[in-house]
């Protein structure tokens, strides 16, 4: 399904890499995160290739909401309850840096994306929740954000309360990936499939490099980092959509970004007349009985009757245990590797961070707010704990998988439906046209073993332990698989 963004801007295509090449530093990842690193690292006078598996932005650059932003949710005072003033500190800081770097970028190199000043808030219907907000806006304040606490907002429903973060923005991501990747050295269709010290191995080359930058989303390297110890995923689901009433009734485009709090609290922003609505947020590879567009729609339609669906496309994101990025060294023993990853929903300030973070450290500067963000602070006993309780009971006994399904056993599986099929004791993936051609396919993930779980709203087939996720073919989506399922 294609976003808003996909739909608005042509990207140019770039060659694929062939052959064996040298530089200082090589990025995995055409994201966003990917090629604000190899841009910042250029202009420090760092010669840098970025390796994209597919098109430039064609992950998850191109699934986002664009909120440029340092309120991530109920963040600030957790942060401050949990590390102290100081890291929080740090944490606002380089975000609200990030953001004030994205203006300076898009000035410099004349960047038309549609880049607009906003407010950023936070908002509940709950009593409860708005003591929270309270405590937030406070704790905000004091870290030096442009922080209140309100009760008034534009929202076509009544809150008990918001956070409002003046100086945040929202923009047209790809077009400025566009515009910041020009004159990059960047090869397309080049996945990377193996690194080794300074060597990034691809299907038709080599890149050598002093430093290895992971800006792939997830990182497909498990040893070392064990990143599939730290982090899991979760997916979100947008519509674009047009509220105009022909009937009489009033368009809600507000100048504001929201975020909803409570658990069925949603997402708005505004975008070339549009409105864009987000939520029904979930686990990776939990979503067997589907409907997350039907139900954002319906809540759509209590708001606004009239209103009317132009896009919709569904996001991922890696979600850390402590709720803050992984951004620095990859790890101890690879002291010139590095890694972005673990953004939570916030991936367009996030991005910004790591670029400036990582080009810090290559060039030897010393960032004040690095340490707050170092993948070395993570625990391996407590995060194991927290890990398995959200989901390793998805690894299961797959020895009896079925490569040679009798076609007696899917025949029962309703055309346009797919799901796990069992015969005879054993399992396999099937989904079945609507004209009936029946697509069977392993349901052991490539990256760990994990048992596939069927997303009916994206008919695919998801891992609920790392993420990763695979078309109803069998093609992958989602890293951190590096291959297609059988």
């Amino acid at each position: 399904m294609n976003s808003l963004w996909t739909d608005t801007v042509s990207i140019p295509e770039r060659e694929s890499l062939h052959g064996d090449i040298k530089t200082e530093a090589v990025v995995i990842g055409g994201g966003l995160a990917g090629i604000l690193t190899a841009r910042l690292l250029e202009e420090s006078g760092v010669k840098a290739v970025v390796l994209e598996g597919a098109r430039i932005g064609s992950g998850q650059t191109k699934n986002t909401t664009a909120k440029i932003t340092s309120q991530h949710g109920l963040v600030y005072d957790k942060l401050a309850a949990q590390f102290g003033m100081e890291a929080a500190g740090q944490y606002a800081n380089a975000n609200e840096k990030a953001i004030r770097e994205y203006g300076r970028i898009i000035k410099e190199y004349g960047i038309g994306c549609h880049f607009t000043e906003a407010g950023a808030y936070l908002y509940s219907g709950s009593p409860e929740m708005a003591e929270k907000l309270i405590r937030e806006a406070e704790t905000a304040k004091a870290l030096g954000i442009a922080a209140e606490f309100t009760t008034k907002t534009e929202l076509p429903f009544p809150v008990e309360g918001a956070v409002c973060f003046r100086g945040q923005a929202h923009f047209h991501p790809l077009e400025f990936l566009r515009g910041v990747a020009e004159g990059l050295a960047i090869y397309e269709n080049s996945p990377a499939l193996f690194a080794e010290e300074g060597r990034v191995l691809t299907e038709r080359g080599t890149v050598t490099a002093k430093h290895v930058v992971f800006a792939c989303h997830y990182p497909f390297i498990n040893v070392p980092g064990y990143y599939f110890m730290r982090m899991y995923q979760e997916r979100s689901y947008v519509l674009a959509l047009d509220t105009e009433n022909s009937a009489g009734g009033v368009s809600f485009l507000p100048e504001g970004m929201y975020y909803g709090v409570d658990q069925d609290g949603l997402s708005f922003r505004s975008a070339d007349g549009l409105l864009l609505l987000g939520g029904e947020e979930h686990r990776t590879g939990e979503n067997r009985e589907g409907g997350r567009y039907g139900r954002l729609m319906e809540r759509a339609k209590r708001l606004w009757p009239a209103c009317e669906e132009r896009f919709r496309w569904s996001a991922q994101d890696c979600m850390t245990l402590d709720g803050i990025p992984y951004i620095g060294r990859f790890s101890p023993k690879t002291p010139d590797w590095y890694v972005a990853t673990g953004f939570q929903k916030w991936g367009m300030t996030s991005a910004m961070v790591s670029a400036m973070l990582i080009r810090d450290d290559i060039v030897g500067k010393e960032n004040p707010d690095a340490s707050v963000f170092s993948p070395e602070r993570f625990t391996p006993a407590a995060s194991a704990k927290k890990f398995v309780s959200g989901g390793l009971h998805a690894v299961r006994d797959l020895s009896r998988e079925i490569f040679a399904l009798p076609r007696a056993a899917a025949e029962e599986l309703p055309c346009g439906h797919g799901g796990v099929v069992e015969y005879e004791g054993k399992k396999a993936g099937v989904y079945k046209e609507e004209d009936g051609t029946l697509h069977v396919v392993s349901v052991r993930c490539p990256h760990m073993g994990c048992q596939l779980e069927w997303n009916p709203d994206e008919k695919s087939w998801d891992c609920p332990c790392h993420g990763s996720r695979f078309d109803y073919g069998g093609k992958r989506i989602d890293n951190p698989a590096q291959e297609g399922i059988k």
